[in-house]
């Protein structure tokens, strides 16, 4: 299995029938095999903010919410992670294109790539860093356990080596 394909696999193991995402070129194989899938709703959308409401409202209408998207898009989306998901005890699993670590060609996406698991924790969100498509598959059903379990946010970080 890919790197793709576990990520793939691990969403509809879980159960995920709702996924929001934000562009993001590590995640395009991903995004078209879930717009292939007929048994997912995928809602594309510009900001990462908008797509945490709209998890939000999907799972209040029975849907097992995820958004995928590059981590620089977690700074937008603070405030809607804290106050809406978290508040409300909202579980959503966060699949993340961990963006500025190691092998990063991009000088602008290392600051936000060093802060991402920092402002995680101080979010007091757990996430998960696979080293390998079969680490990523089994973070994946770990991280919605844990997000239902807690009522909040869980995220899998895809660094760079990931893919």
């Amino acid at each position: 299995m890919d790197s793709s394909e576990a990520i793939f696999d691990g969403l509809k193991d879980a159960g995920i029938d709702f996924i929001v995402s934000v562009p993001c070129v590590n995640l395009s194989k991903i995004l078209n095999m879930i717009d292939e899938d007929d048994d997912i709703i995928h809602i594309p959308v510009t900001r990462e903010e908008e797509g945490i409401g709209i998890c939000a409202g999907a799972y209040l209408g029975g849907k097992k919410p995820a958004i995928l998207m590059q981590n620089s898009g977690l700074g937008n989306s603070i405030n809607a992670l804290k106050s809406l998901t978290q508040l409300y005890e909202m579980p959503l699993l966060m699949i993340m294109s961990h963006r500025g670590t190691e092998g990063e060609t991009i000088c602008g996406q290392v600051p936000m790539g060093e802060s991402t698991p920092l402002i995680l924790k101080a979010m007091n969100f757990n996430f998960f860093k696979p080293g390998t498509p079969q680490g990523a598959y089994e973070d994946i059903l770990n991280a919605w356990d844990l997000s239902v379990e807690e009522g909040k946010p869980v995220s899998v970080l895809l660094e760079i080596k990931y893919w």
